[in-house]
């Protein structure tokens, strides 16, 4: 493949159906070659025996236009014969497993088992799906992200998250302190040009990424422009627990705010016009925008504006 030199090479950190969503309108309007998908992974879990990534789930299916934009998780088309099934003999069925989901969790699981790292099992499974972009695990070992509850009660994240309906007020999010980044995670990093960081989570989705040695000091080195997407959007989060968080961490629920928390890290940051008017500080490059992306033309839309910004930015 010959590379396309005046794309910049993007490196993008995603988790959630935000990180899904930005991903497939850079994925269309970038060469495949000069993008790189990093997900969260501290999602991961084991369930029924299987090892379930949801946030690289929700990528790849993104990315390869299989995905369920009504529950903005899960398969287009899906039934759910097997996990009725499990529910009937009474097993656990609060993680709603589709038929054409649980594939992918047992060719993972599969693969896992017989010694294949998480990276060329991501690598395997998006062959499968015909996706172009490489998309990479933040990490090949588990990296659990916990939730610290008002109780003192600590959580596995899909626990909080799913079975929970993540009501209980969250203290604290709680991260590996072991947690080490892939050789390939490494050189997308050292080779980029921008790292954007996707309208997702910044507590559960992007703060289990940045935790990860040594990507956090990377992002600082070596991208010629960092720039994030706010979450936000007048006051509140299109879907997820985001907002909720901001409030029960102390945070005022804003783009301001998600801005002030990645702080010096960032060198752009792109929000949305219903908060039109937000300030810069320290010499933060803005963008104000329309950040929904309702549709595949809409992702579209948005990834080629941030992109422009990025350029103005770097050249």
């Amino acid at each position: 493949m010959t590379t396309d030199s005046s794309f910049p090479r993007v490196v993008l950190l995603a988790g959630g159906v935000g990180g899904a969503r930005l991903a497939d309108g850079l994925a269309r309007v970038l060469p495949p070659d000069r993008l790189t998908v990093v997900v969260n992974t501290g999602d991961d879990f084991r369930h029924l025996g299987l090892t379930i990534c949801p946030d690289l789930d929700t990528v790849t299916y993104m990315l390869a236009g299989v995905n369920n934009d009504e529950t903005g998780w899960g398969r287009a088309g899906e039934s759910w014969r097997a996990l009725d099934e499990v529910a009937r003999l009474g097993g656990p069925a609060w993680f709603r497993l589709g038929d054409l989901d649980l594939a992918t969790h047992l060719a993972r699981s599969h693969w896992l088992d017989e010694g294949e790292s998480l990276t060329a099992v991501t690598r395997r499974l998006c062959a499968g799906f015909g996706i172009a972009p490489a998309v990479l695990p933040m990490c090949d070992q588990p990296a659990p992200t916990l939730i610290v509850t008002d109780g003192g009660e600590v959580l596995p994240f899909q626990t909080w998250f799913v079975r929970e309906r993540w009501q209980p007020v969250v203290r604290r999010v709680a991260l590996p302190e072991d947690a080490r980044a892939t050789a390939a995670v490494i050189r997308v990093l050292e080779a980029a040009d921008v790292v954007i960081i996707a309208p997702s989570n910044p507590f559960v989705s992007i703060a289990p990424i940045l935790n990860v040695y040594p990507i956090r000091a990377l992002i600082e080195d070596v991208p010629r422009a960092v720039v994030a997407v706010s979450p936000i959007i007048a006051g509140q989060a299109l879907k997820g627990p985001a907002a909720k968080m901001m409030g029960e961490l102390g945070l005022e629920a804003s783009a301001a705010a998600v801005a002030g928390y990645y702080g010096h890290l960032i060198d752009g940051f792109v929000y949305d016009q219903q908060d039109a008017g937000m300030a810069a500080e320290d010499g933060l490059a803005l963008l104000c925008t329309d950040t929904v992306m309702s549709d595949a033309a809409g992702r579209e839309r948005l990834a080629g504006e941030v992109l422009g910004f990025v350029n103005e930015l770097i050249n």
